[in-house]
C-alpha cells in the first residue's frame, strides 16, 4: 500500500494560512489530502496531483481498477485522469469484491462519509477512515484486530478509543496517522504525540506492506507531568490518554463544597475529558496502583500530598519534629513503590513550584520542599517525565 498523500483535505499547508504550523510544514512535513493506493489496483480517494504523486513514488495508476471515495462529499472534487474508471462509492455494510481476490466492506460513519475495511488476497485486513467522524459499523469481537489501521489519529484520538475499546485494534496492529492537518505542529511535536497514542505518521509516497511487523511505538507504562499554574499540564496528561477507553479519571482535591472557583475549575475539567471516562474522587492511590484495570490519571499529586501533610499534622512544627515527618517519608514510600510495582498505565500530573518564589512562611516553605521531594522520588519510577512550560511539553526522560 502506498499512501499517495497523508494530509487534510485542504492539504498541509494550508493555501494562504499563516499559522506557525503551516509555515513550518516543509520537506517530509508537507503533506498532500490523503489517498492510498492498494496493490496498485485500488484506489481509495481521488485528491489533486493523484497521478504525479504516484509517479514520485515509483508507482502507476494504470493498473487502478476500482476508485472509492470516502469524503462526505458526493463526487471527486477535481477532474478524473484519464483511463481511471468513475470514483465510487460502496454503500455501508455492503461488500464489494474484486476479481483480484481483494474484498471491501464499507464501514458506517457516526459522521458523513464511508470508511472501508479491505481485506486483501492473502487475508490480510486494513482499514481506513475518513477524517471526522467514527466507525459505527464495526460490532464488539466481529473480526478481531487489524493488521494496519489508518485514521485520523491527531484529530480525533477518541476514534483510536473506540476501535481499541471493540477489539479492532490491538498490540500489533500498525496505526499510522492520516488526514494531517495544522492543528498539531509538525516534526517532532507531531511525532511525540502519536508516539503517546501508539501511534506513527509516514512522509507522503511512503509504500507500506499491510501485515508486516513494524516497531509499534511503546506508549509508556507510567508517565509523570509536571508544570506551573495553568502551563497546561493538565491538557498534556489527558491528551496522553484520550486514544484509550476506560481510563479512570482520579481526582485528589475533592469536590470543595461551597468553593465556585473550584466548582467551575472541575467543571471545566470534566468538559473536556471524553464521556467514556470514569472519575473518582480519593487520595487514597495505593490500592488503585495495586489493582489490575484500566489506565489511571491522577490529577494531581500536590492536592495528594497537601492531604497527606494535613493527615500527619505537618504544619505543626512540634508534630513535624515529633513524628510527623517521618510518617509524611513512610506515606510518599508506600506510594512510590506501588507505582514501581502497578501494572496499570499510569498518567500523574505534579506541580513544579521549586522555581519561584521563596514562600513567606516556615509551612510554605515545607510544603515546597516537600513537593520536591515528592516529584523527584515519582519521576524515578516513571518511563516519561515531562515538564510544561506555556503549554509545550519538554521531555525531560524517555
Amino acid at each position: 500500500m502506498t499512501l499517495l498523500g497523508t494530509g487534510a483535505p485542504e492539504g498541509l499547508p494550508r493555501p494562504d494560512c499563516p499559522c506557525a504550523a503551516c509555515a513550518t510544514a516543509l520537506g517530509a512535513d508537507a503533506r498532500a489530502a490523503t489517498a492510498l493506493l492498494v496493490d496498485g489496483i485500488l484506489l481509495l480517494d481521488l485528491t489533486p496531483g493523484a497521478a504525479l504523486a504516484a509517479a514520485r513514488s515509483g508507482r502507476t495508476l494504470s493498473g487502478v481498477r476500482q476508485v472509492l471515495l470516502s469524503h462526505p462529499h458526493g463526487g471527486p472534487p477535481i477532474e478524473v485522469p484519464a483511463g481511471l474508471p468513475q470514483p465510487g462509492r460502496v454503500p455501508d455494510g455492503r461488500e464489494l469484491a474484486l476479481l483480484t481476490g481483494h474484498r471491501v466492506r464499507a464501514i458506517a460513519m457516526d459522521a458523513p462519509g464511508t470508511g472501508y475495511a479491505v481485506t486483501g488476497p492473502d487475508g490480510q485486513r486494513l482499514l481506513y477512515l475518513p477524517p471526522g467522524g467514527a466507525a459505527a459499523g464495526i460490532g464488539e469481537g466481529s473480526s478481531g484486530p487489524y493488521d494496519m489501521v489508518l485514521v485520523d489519529v491527531a484529530g480525533r484520538p477518541d476514534v483510536l478509543a473506540r476501535l481499541r475499546a471493540v477489539g479492532a485494534v490491538g498490540p500489533t496492529t500498525d496505526v499510522v496517522a492520516v488526514h494531517l492537518g495544522h492543528d498539531v505542529p509538525p516534526g517532532a511535536e507531531l511525532g511525540r504525540r502519536l508516539a503517546a497514542a501508539g501511534a506513527r505518521a509516514v512522509p507522503d509516497g511512503t509504500t507500506l506492506t499491510v501485515g508486516v511487523y513494524e516497531d509499534v511505538p511503546d506508549v509508556p507504562r507510567r508517565t509523570l507531568v509536571l508544570g506551573g499554574a495553568r502551563s497546561g499540564k493538565s491538557v498534556e496528561a489527558e491528551r496522553r490518554l484520550e486514544a484509550f477507553p476506560d481510563v479512570l479519571y482520579v481526582a485528589t482535591g475533592g469536590p470543595r463544597n461551597g468553593d465556585g472557583e473550584w466548582a467551575a475549575r472541575v467543571a471545566a475539567h470534566r468538559e473536556r475529558r471524553p464521556g467514556s471516562w470514569r472519575t473518582a474522587e480519593t487520595c487514597d492511590l495505593v490500592p488503585l496502583l495495586k489493582d489490575d484495570g484500566a489506565p489511571l490519571l491522577i490529577d494531581c499529586l500536590s492536592l495528594w500530598l497537601t492531604d497527606a501533610m494535613d493527615s500527619v499534622d505537618a504544619w505543626d512544627d512540634a508534630e513535624w519534629a515529633d513524628g510527623g515527618e517521618r510518617a509524611l517519608r513512610a506515606r510518599v514510600r508506600e506510594l512510590t513503590e506501588a507505582v514501581r510495582e502497578t501494572r496499570r498505565t499510569v498518567v500523574a500530573v505534579s506541580n513544579e513550584v521549586g522555581s519561584g518564589i521563596v514562600p513567606a512562611t516556615p509551612s510554605g516553605r515545607r510544603y515546597r520542599d516537600e513537593l520536591g521531594r515528592l516529584n523527584a522520588a515519582f519521576a524515578d519510577e516513571c518511563e516519561q517525565v515531562l515538564l510544561v512550560v506555556a503549554g509545550q511539553a519538554l521531555p525531560l526522560r524517555g
